[in-house]
């Protein structure tokens, strides 16, 4: 990995307890759609976080959410509030996009593992891609919400794309679907075996989304997540 200053150029919130952060790098990076970057708080602690934007951004952007005041992934926020300059580390990762097939395209993520998946799509309408690709993304509830109509447009821009957006608890003005992400999916979804899968979220999440998705048809090794490495 590649050792690399960025000056902050900006910090907002995208909700209550997500943080959206973008990095100039002070020099060329290169990383393939689908990697992560660790983020250095001093030299014996890294932080992992997907990097959500594509690889032919302009600046790289982060997706942090951030529960708790002195939280592992808040102390990032402050630290970044603190300073003008952070260091960062990458690429990282072995789950980034594969271009070697025909296969149609199936991104799935719950919360914050959204920053994974949205860099894939993002650099798969900047390359035309014309294979078939469909995207959820899991929520809690509404609240947890962000960006809809900003991704709904992206992926419109494919040949062919479509966005459906799933949440728990949804309330009186949610028009979209209800219940577990990967539940919907396999409702909507005869069988996984023709596609190539890429995972997001909590490790229980995405270890029970494989599994539910093998029984369904779905090739384990078409499937694709950083959580594999550790579950």
């Amino acid at each position: 990995m590649n050792t690399i200053t960025c000056q902050v150029e900006q910090l907002s919130s995208l909700t209550d307890h997500v943080y959206k952060v973008l990095l100039k790098p002070e020099q060329a990076v290169t990383f393939e759609a689908g990697q992560y970057l660790n983020f250095v708080m001093s030299e014996d602690d890294k932080r992992p976080f997907s990097i959500a934007s594509a690889p032919e951004s302009e600046l790289i952007e982060l997706q942090i959410g951030a529960f708790g005041a002195d939280s592992y992934p808040m102390q990032v926020i402050d630290r970044i509030k603190d300073t003008d300059q952070v260091t960062i580390e990458m690429p990282a990762g072995n789950a980034q996009f594969r271009d070697d097939n025909q296969r149609p395209i199936l991104l799935l993520a719950g919360g914050t593992g959204f920053s994974y998946i949205k860099s894939i799509f993002e650099h798969l309408v900047n390359q035309n891609f014309q294979r078939p690709v469909i995207v959820y993304w899991g929520l809690r509830e509404p609240s947890a919400c962000y960006e809809l109509d900003e991704t709904k447009a992206m992926i419109e821009k494919l040949a062919d794309g479509s966005f459906i957006p799933v949440v728990e608890n949804p309330n009186e003005d949610w028009q979209g679907k209800v219940g577990l992400v990967h539940e919907v999916a396999m409702k909507d979804i005869v069988s996984f075996e023709p596609y190539d899968i890429y995972l997001a979220g909590r490790f229980e999440m995405v270890g029970k989304v494989r599994q539910d998705f093998i029984e369904q048809g779905g090739i384990k090794e078409h499937m694709f997540g950083d959580a594999f490495a550790f579950i």
